[in-house]
């Protein structure tokens, strides 16, 4: 199987999220945050799509409603990466996609830390397990250093400094030929039922995150 690397274009993320979004599976980012380094295996990613983005409406998306102060990034040039706040805690990353002027974002959910062990351990004191330093879109963001809104922006293709950390997104030269798909973690209703199987992961990674249904959301029948 080809495992080989390549850093990742603009025209690789020109797509919509959710056709892009399996291709950063098995991809790597790679930060540099302060003066240290940090690399992970990307292992879970989730798809979102903004007002008037494909096809069909994602109720689940920040950019549902159109373009806001929070979700400006979103609708900019593709391999920026928007970092936006969770619950007034976490800080998450998502890989901008689709062309400027169409919002689109792929949350990084989960992945391994491959390189800068330390660093991230420092940044994840509480993790119990290597595995557990980048496991869940809170933990991935403490993991890699990027915090908002200092960093929201910042670019991954061309690895340009921003307050003093750089990003940089490398792609599989072939994707993952075995990946698994279904409903995004933890989105309320409709958004966050199989009628979104937006969500991708590594089959049997152990990296992975728990997958929880959101409020409203469940199996249809």
């Amino acid at each position: 199987m080809n495992d080989a690397l390549r850093p990742a274009t603009r025209e690789d993320l020109a797509g919509l999220p959710v056709e892009v979004a399996p291709r950063l599976l098995g991809a790597h980012l790679t930060t540099l945050v302060d003066g240290e380094s940090v690399t992970l295996r990307l292992t879970e990613v989730e798809a979102y799509h903004g007002l008037g983005t494909g096809p069909v409406a994602d109720p689940g998306s920040h950019a549902r409603m159109g373009q806001t102060a929070r979700n400006a990034t979103m609708w900019g040039e593709p391999g920026h990466l928007y970092v936006y706040l969770s619950h007034g805690i976490h800080s998450c990353v998502n890989v901008v996609c689709g062309p400027e002027g169409v919002a689109g974002g792929i949350l990084l959910r989960a992945g391994e830390v491959i390189d800068g062990t330390d660093a991230a351990t420092r940044r994840r004191p509480a993790a119990q397990r290597q595995r557990d330093l980048a496991r869940g879109p809170g933990r991935l963001g403490d993991a890699v250093g990027l915090r908002h809104p200092r960093h929201d922006g910042i670019d991954a293709i061309t690895g340009a400094v921003l307050h003093g950390a750089s990003a940089r997104l490398v792609l599989r030269a072939s994707p993952l030929p075995t990946i698994s798909t279904g409903p995004r973690v933890g989105v309320a209703g409709a958004a966050g039922t199989a009628e979104f199987p937006w969500r991708f992961w590594i089959t049997g990674d152990p990296t992975v995150s728990a997958f929880r249904w959101g409020r409203g959301a469940g199996p249809i029948d």
